[in-house]
């Protein structure tokens, strides 16, 4: 049991009716999981506002009710705590209840449009290898060091991070990698963490279903670094041009990463192959087994991440060079045919272009590159036929298909993904609406020597159709077509 008024430290309140002298058992913002003496935060969310379900939450035992807005009949017995922002209160009451974990290990964040999985997912991999106990908040997974869980959000929600960073400290972790999605920084739920550092990756076009603005999504990353206190490093990619934004207003200590500018860390591609990259990084060259331009730049943040973090930089190299790829990232496999399927994770026009040309820059041009890709339902559908146009114009066939449609129509979905292929690529797509129908047509199209990738879900296991999730995976369906192919 954990005394109110304890767990209520650094929360802005506007007014207390009742006692916060209580003991509390915990905190939850979902009003069917509240128990006994429990508190219940009232969010407003996207599709519910928690303040109509504060009278379910009291029926269910919610000794205490944090909210914006009072309810007209406030019961006996029950304390309110009134508070401008619900969210951020949230962030600092699951702080102060899991006893302010983030300020026990050193905390890294990770934040921009491509790469956060990959840098977060690969700095955990080197800090283990070099034999640290280390954490990692992705989405692909959760990790307390050797002890893994599923994670369910980019960014999860403050008790769940904080329940997990509690897990972390309880197990001697002393280093944990974080993914920091706008949608988490935006909904305050990293508000109260302490971070030894910041990583800006880069930006470029998504999300924009949730922010109005591309402007707006910019300066939600951007208050990542704003926030950061003086004694955390704030790492940032200035060949993207928002790169230096990110580090305008920061007290943090400034370091950057290139491949083209200027840079405290600095990387020229020297050789790029299907089986890696040969890279010099400042004065150094290292051979790492991670594919492509942009996989350059992940390298590079890794490196200063870990050099910012008192790693010896010479050893930073040497672990690098034995980093394998995380899940869904640039995963391949070559089959008895001669075939190589490719499954990646690129869901935005940026991603599926850095892919593409990556691909493209490591092939003969003898073979033919296919691209099974889709897009995502209720999501952002302003990219569709962005998406569309750049499988069409840089690969020489492109199969339209089914992402995770959710509740929309993948037909329709399609059609809003066509609109984008230019007149002279139509002769390149094929509109096949099952997903599995759409990587099987693609193995049953390519040749001795030909590449197929399949973007858009990547490390995923499941799709969503008509809001139910169904088992599939890419890497498995693709593996299993080629197997049956080759009879």
């Amino acid at each position: 049991m954990k005394i109110l008024k304890d767990i209520l430290y650094k929360v802005a309140i506007e007014s207390v009716t009742g006692s916060t002298e209580i003991a509390i058992h915990k905190i939850d913002f979902d009003s069917r999981k509240i128990e006994d003496n429990d508190v219940f935060v009232a969010i407003r969310g996207s599709l519910s506002d928690g303040h109509d379900y504060i009278q379910k939450a009291i029926e269910l035992g919610a000794v205490a009710i944090i909210c914006e807005t009072l309810p007209q009949n406030v019961e006996k017995g029950i304390t309110y705590i009134q508070v401008k922002d619900t969210n951020t209160a949230l962030a600092f009451m699951a702080a102060n209840y899991f006893g302010n974990p983030s300020e026990k290990l050193k905390l890294v964040g990770v934040t921009g449009t491509n790469g956060k999985t990959t840098i977060a997912s690969l700095l955990f991999q080197l800090f283990q290898k070099a034999e640290f106990k280390v954490g990692l908040l992705s989405t692909v997974k959760i990790m307390v060091n050797e002890t893994e869980y599923k994670a369910t959000h980019t960014t999860p929600d403050s008790i769940t991070i904080n329940y997990y960073l509690n897990e972390m400290i309880e197990a001697g972790v002393t280093h944990c990698f974080m993914e920091v999605s706008s949608h988490g920084i935006h909904q305050k739920r990293t508000e109260a963490l302490h971070f030894v550092g910041g990583i800006f990756t880069n930006l470029s076009h998504d999300h924009l279903d949730y922010h109005p603005t591309f402007a707006e999504y910019r300066d939600v990353k951007k208050s990542f670094f704003d926030s950061l206190p003086k004694t955390a490093f704030a790492l940032s990619n200035v060949d993207d041009k928002n790169g230096a934004v990110m580090l305008q207003n920061t007290v943090a200590r400034k370091f950057t990463y290139a491949l083209k500018s200027y840079a405290d860390f600095k990387a020229t591609i020297l050789e790029s192959q299907l089986s890696g990259l040969l890279l010099k990084v400042n004065d150094n060259e290292v051979w790492v087994k991670l594919i492509g331009t942009f996989n350059a730049y992940n390298v590079l943040a890794i490196y200063g991440t870990a050099v910012e973090l008192g790693m010896d930089s010479l050893e930073a190299l040497r672990l690098l060079s034995d980093l394998e790829s995380v899940s869904g990232r640039f995963q391949y496999i070559v089959s008895e045919g001669n075939i190589t399927a490719i499954v990646d994770y690129a869901h935005t026009p940026d991603a599926l272009d850095n892919v593409l040309k990556t691909i493209n820059d490591i092939r003969t041009k003898n073979e033919q590159l296919i691209t099974v890709v889709g897009c995502g339902g209720n999501r952002d559908k302003t990219k569709r036929p962005i998406m569309a146009k750049i499988a069409t114009n840089l690969s020489d066939k492109a199969i339209l298909t089914s992402d995770n449609p959710r509740n929309e129509d993948p037909e329709v979905i399609l059609d809003e993904m066509e609109k984008g292929v230019e007149a002279h690529n139509y002769k390149k797509i094929l509109r096949i609406t099952d997903r599995k129908q759409a990587i099987k047509t693609a193995c049953q199209l390519a040749q001795p020597n030909d590449i197929i990738l399949i973007a858009g879900k990547g490390h995923e296991t499941y799709q969503e159709i008509s809001g139910v999730r169904h088992h599939f995976d890419d890497m498995e369906t693709v593996k299993e077509i080629l197997e049956q192919l080759k009879k």
